[in-house]
Order: structure tokens, then sequence, then C-alpha cells
């Protein structure tokens, strides 16, 4: 495990503790909170996202398919009181179109989790989670994911990434 006051590289040996750390993460998110998922195509963004989406429905008694968003950009969901959204840049074809999906408006009232952030360009929320997955080589379904913290990231979800780097 590397460990610094704001970068955190964890191993993860299945997509089964991809899924275990995406429950994890999923209990301390709150409406506000953005997570950047950054990675190849494969390396299990979509899996983690589905993992965070599947527990904070369940939480409030619902089961529900969980697609990506590929080629609708955006899903949105309602766990209770919170909403969830879940966006795929992949396909985006100029930075204006993050306003007209809605995304700036729901940074700040929605749990958002953002495959290919890169697409957010000057749009990109100051105090995000990035979240990067990569393969690690010679074994298929481990992953090496590192997490990116900084000073404006809301401080329940700081702490949590500050106990988990321990």
């Amino acid at each position: 495990m590397n460990v610094s006051p704001t970068h955190l590289s964890l191993p993860l040996a299945s997509p089964d503790e991809t899924a275990r750390f995406g429950r994890d993460l999923a209990r301390h998110l709150m409406p506000g909170d953005v997570v950047l998922l950054h990675g190849e195509i494969g390396t299990g963004k979509s899996h983690l996202a589905r993992a965070i989406i599947t527990y904070r429905l369940a939480e409030v008694g619902m089961l529900e398919d969980v697609p990506s968003p590929t080629f609708t950009l955006v899903q949105s969901y309602q766990a209770g009181e919170v909403e969830i959204w879940h966006a795929d840049l992949y396909r985006l074809s100029a930075p204006d179109e993050i306003i007209e999906l809605g995304l700036t408006d729901a940074f700040e009232a929605a749990i958002c989790l953002i495959e290919w952030p890169e697409q957010l360009g000057a749009d990109r929320p100051e105090g995000a989670l990035d979240l990067t997955l990569t393969v690690v080589p010679g074994q298929d379904e481990a992953r090496l994911m590192t997490l990116e913290w900084g000073p404006h990231t809301p401080p329940h979800l700081a702490a949590y990434l500050d106990v988990l780097a321990q």
C-alpha cells in the first residue's frame, strides 16, 4: 500500500473485491460528492459504479438493473432521498454538452459517478475524488486502484479516505 496525504493505492485481486470496495465507498457518499472514474476500457469503471449504485438502491429496498450509460450518456437513480447520477462521457462530442446534460447542477445536488472525466475540461468539480483503475500486468482480473483527493474534498469523504489510508 502506497500512502501520502492525498494519494492511496490499493490492490484489488478480483471483480468481487472491486465491488466490495464500491459498496464500502457507497456508505460514505453524500449528495454533492463527485467520483471521477479514470481508466482504460475494460478496467472496471462501470463495474465499480454499478456496485455503488446497487448498494445505495438496496439500502432503500430497491432492486434495479443498473445498465452502463455508454449510449445514454447519463443514467440517474433515486435512492430514497438521494439522487445518483452515473455518466459515461466517452462519446461526448463537445464540452458544452455537460451543461446540456445537467451535470453541473447534479454536481451540487446528487452523488455523481463520472466515467471518462477527462471530457469535463474546465467543468471538473473542485472537490472531486479521482479514482483510477489499471489492470495488473499478467493478472487479468486484478486491478490497482489509485485514489487521489485534495483540500477541497468534502470533509466526510476526506475523513473516510484518511481512515482507509491507515
